[in-house]
């Protein structure tokens, strides 16, 4: 075994391991205390009892959604940082996150409560559709338009969501706010099975263009050089990317800078090597994202901050204080 595959092998047994404690703690923890010695019991021979409804029910589902959900925005954020070699862009950059937006705000508005998932993910590919079209030419997608037609789109769906808001009945713009925030709360078992399933295969089909995304990092005149077809490439990562993106927010709700500021703190400790960077950027979501739940269903237990409002805090504070470590280095 080679020194370089050793070194990955620690790390991902290391962040497996700390994903594993951090479950466990998220599990005991909220506005009713479960023990650690009964978790254990609990897995091992469930019985029937208000600690085991809690457990299944409620906050087993919920690890699971912060898990794979910020495991695939980190990963989108991975992936999107790599074709566009910029480490600013991330999963809203382009305009998916904003259409999933609008797409829930007006599901809000017309009263559809129970399809609210299906508006933001219809609203995320309207929004996927329209950004790679403008930014194609003649079979070609455009890096750099690619990136300015993402942001307008963005901007012009941040824009009609606050005249929608402004416009809206009071009883509903409750809704619209929490959602826009980002919450985890979500109690249909089937959609969580579908998130799980969409973030999984996402994530996989990714790790296939772990050497696509490596040489794109050379620059697309390299990577055509060592025999990749770029502008296909492009297009998958592209529509890969934001799929993910747009899957996961449609339940979610807009939970920002797990996809911009892990990919950064995964890159920092492991390397810019995608085939490591992927799997670690997938665990680091996912601990990231869970441990800053817990911390918004515990801090002013028993009622809930919303999850974005965590995350926008303590990523920007700790990313803030990540970049300024390393310029000073």
């Amino acid at each position: 075994m080679n020194r370089k595959l050793k070194n990955w092998l620690i790390w991902l047994f290391t962040l497996t391991g700390f994903l594993l404690i951090s479950a466990f703690f998220s599990l005991s923890v909220g506005a009713d205390k479960i023990s650690l010695a009964k978790i254990v019991s609990l897995i091992f021979a469930p019985e029937a009892g208000i600690e085991s409804t809690i457990l299944f029910y409620i906050r087993f589902p919920r690890i699971l959604l912060a898990i794979f959900i910020g495991g695939a925005l980190a990963v989108s954020g991975v992936i999107f940082q790599g074709m566009f070699r910029n480490p600013l862009v991330g999963p809203y950059t382009l305009g998916v996150s904003g259409g999933a937006g609008l797409g829930v705000t007006l599901g809000i508005i017309l009263g559809l409560n129970f399809t609210l998932p299906l508006a933001g993910m219809s609203g995320a590919i309207l929004a996927i559709l329209l950004v790679y079209f403008l930014a194609s030419r003649k079979g070609f997608l455009r890096i750099p338009t690619l990136l300015l037609i993402g942001v307008m789109v963005s901007f012009l769906s941040s824009s009609l969501i606050t005249l929608i808001m402004a416009l809206a009945d009071v009883t509903k713009l409750h809704g619209i706010l929490f959602w826009i925030m980002g919450s985890l709360e979500e109690s249909n078992l089937g959609l969580i099975r579908l998130v799980i399933a969409l973030s999984t295969l996402g994530v996989i089909f990714s790790f296939f263009f772990a050497h696509h995304l490596n040489a794109f990092s050379l620059g697309e005149e390299e990577a055509l050089h060592l025999g990749i077809n770029v502008e296909r490439t492009k297009k998958i990562l592209f529509i890969l990317a934001s799929l993910l993106t747009g899957s996961v927010v449609s339940v979610s709700g807009m939970i920002g800078f797990v996809g911009l500021a892990v990919p950064h703190f995964m890159r920092g400790f492991v390397g810019s090597d995608h085939r490591i960077l992927l799997p670690a950027a997938f665990l680091g979501g996912g601990i990231f994202l869970l441990l800053c739940d817990t911390l918004a269903r515990t801090v002013i237990s028993p009622m809930e901050l919303p999850v974005g409002v965590i995350t926008g805090i303590l990523g920007g504070v700790v990313f803030i204080y990540f970049l300024s470590k390393k310029k000073k280095i």
